[in-house]
């Protein structure tokens, strides 16, 4: 067995910044060889994450990364088990990594594509073993422009605003980002309710307007009128809510006016 020297146990150490011991034990199973060490390190990153299989991931953070000319953003969550974790050097590293290889790649539609790529899941290995929390990327997303992004000072609140247009760089679109993360609206627009639903509602609102005795034109503009009203409180549509930077204004209105229409939005609160 080659001789397990402090300069051999050190650059271990340095190499997984995992404590001293474990390092040290790594080598003696490993008879000295540092590559087999690091296997055996890397080997025990399962067992940790089954021994911790129960515990609970109510803390961690959302990252989200524009690109410079808004012309893409991406997004990913990753809980964990305690507040000073989701702070962490090494946790804040690896979330960026994640979510600018989610950016920059070529894309990921689920957790295990993304892991895949430029050596992710042996970096959040590697994160396991040397934080030794039980960590759970819960999901991802990436969405082409124009888009705005906002996320809360804490990390924990994000949202993704997702419009048709030409104007990628008006800040109405992060504005609209961050109405959606307070009012928490429902849908993007009206176009998004059930078809069913709406035609329910008009029907009814027709029948009612009806018993006025009113013309059949003006029954038409009453009900048009109405639906505005069932869109923004009954069905939460962000369109029709009241801009939350200028209430005079509808959030359709305001985009209107950058030449913007409402195409979708991704509220993350963590956890949920």
């Amino acid at each position: 067995m080659a001789e397990i020297t402090a300069a051999v146990v050190n650059s271990l150490r340095q190499r997984t910044n995992l404590p001293l011991m474990k390092v040290k034990q790594a080598l003696i199973e490993a008879g000295g060889d540092e590559e087999k060490a690091v296997e055996i390190l890397r080997s025990q990153v399962g067992k940790l994450m089954l021994s911790r299989a129960e515990n609970t991931t109510e803390e961690g953070k959302i990252f989200v990364k524009l690109s410079a000319d808004n012309s893409e953003v991406a997004a990913v969550e990753i809980q964990c088990e305690s507040a000073p974790v989701a702070k962490a050097d090494a946790f804040v590293t690896f979330g960026e990594e994640m979510v600018n290889q989610l950016l920059t790649g070529p894309g990921a539609s689920s957790v295990d594509e993304l892991l895949a790529q430029a050596g992710l899941k042996q970096k959040f290995e590697d994160l396991v073993n040397q934080i030794r929390e039980k960590f759970v990327i819960a999901r991802v997303v990436r969405l082409a422009g124009p888009v705005g992004a906002y996320v809360h000072h804490d990390g924990k609140t994000a949202c993704l605003f997702q419009a048709e247009g030409t104007d990628m760089t008006t800040p109405v679109l992060r504005d609209v980002a961050m109405h959606v993360a307070a009012m928490k609206p429902t849908f993007a627009n009206t176009d998004s309710v059930d078809p069913a639903r709406v035609e329910e509602a008009r029907a009814k609102l027709a029948e009612e307007a009806k018993a006025s005795g009113k013309p059949a034109n003006i029954i038409e503009k009453i009900v048009d009128g109405k639906m505005g009203v069932f869109y923004r409180d009954e069905c939460g549509v962000l369109t029709e809510q009241p801009f939350a930077k200028d209430d005079s204004k509808t959030v359709r209105q305001v985009l209107a006016e950058v030449g913007l229409k409402s195409k979708a939005f991704h509220l993350w609160v963590l956890g949920r």
